[in-house]
């Protein structure tokens, strides 16, 4: 069932006026590709624009604050953390992990996806000049704790 349909197949926003205040996570992850000399650089702190993880550490906390504003039926949310997390992964690659949480009526998934896929989005803007055929890959959701539907946890990628 799509809950963000009304009976007439119109959108709206879902009310959760009536549903409980429990505790919600959800973890989200993105996944940028690159050249090795790009990853190099970010690693070894020589980007001429700055601290590229710390950037984008910000930016996407910053836009799990403001996924309401991107995603039209997201509801506005008091988020009482936000973690963005951002590793070297081999010789080209930057894993992103971003984990929200809050006590609340409604989930926390857009917001955690948001911070990944804008966290790598700044990654992009701020390499771009020395690496344009970056690619930002799986972008996806990991695990989400609380709410009706309960636990759930991604496969394993091979």
């Amino acid at each position: 069932m799509l809950t963000h349909l009304d009976s007439q197949g119109r959108a709206n926003m879902v009310d959760v006026s009536d549903k409980a205040l429990t505790v919600r996570e959800a973890t989200a992850e993105a996944l940028v590709r690159m050249r090795p000399q790009t990853l190099q650089m970010i690693v070894e702190g020589e980007h001429p624009k700055g601290d590229v993880f710390a950037v984008a550490r910000i930016a996407g906390i910053q836009a799990a604050k403001k996924t309401s504003d991107l995603i039209p039926l997201c509801h506005p949310l008091m988020l009482t953390s936000v973690k963005v997390e951002l590793t070297a992964e081999g010789s080209d690659a930057v894993r992103i992990r971003a984990r929200c949480k809050l006590t609340g009526q409604t989930g926390v998934e857009m917001e955690a996806l948001t911070a990944a896929s804008v966290a790598a989005l700044t990654i992009y803007d701020m390499c771009k000049a020395v690496d344009r055929g970056m690619t930002i890959e799986g972008v996806r959701l990991l695990e989400k704790l609380g709410g009706k539907s309960g636990h759930f946890t991604a496969e394993e990628q091979a």
